[in-house]
């Protein structure tokens, strides 16, 4: 389960360093090896590969109703691998679709991460805070 929040800073070359403590997981789980795609909210998800082999396995069963999506999520998907520092390249394609361009933020959200541009993210946030909750929350304790 992968979880939390860490600020980080893409380098001039579009790269990225995970945080320390999901790189020993990332190795353990998928060699290091890693699968990013565009998130329909304008973020990142990056996946360890066995939990994007699941989830694209999912997604090539829809049906023809939702080939769009299915071109976003699969025809958008680059696969990367974690270097010996633990850094992982972010296409310039990528980037672009989530507007990454040096501070970001990447959430931990259990079988993979989302990653954001900083700026983007807090004002999404704020912006959730402000709204009332969903009705799934209605009979949720905290």
């Amino acid at each position: 389960m992968f979880q939390g929040a860490s600020s980080l800073s893409l380098d001039a070359k579009g790269r990225l360093a995970v945080p320390t403590r999901h790189r020993e997981p990332l190795l353990a789980q998928a060699g290091g090896q890693l699968t990013i795609t565009k998130h329909p909210d304008g973020c990142l998800m990056v996946f360890p590969r066995p939990a994007w082999e699941a989830f694209s396995a999912r997604i090539a069963q829809l049906p023809m109703q939702a080939q769009w999506w299915k071109r976003i999520f699969l025809g958008n998907a680059m696969d990367v691998e974690m270097d010996g520092t633990g850094r992982v390249l972010i296409s310039p394609e990528l980037r672009a679709a989530a507007g990454l361009v040096k501070e970001a933020v990447l959430l931990g959200m259990g079988t993979h991460f989302e990653l954001w541009d900083k700026t983007t993210y807090e004002a999404k946030e704020a912006a959730a805070m402000q709204a009332q909750m969903p009705d799934v929350f209605k009979d949720f304790s905290f």
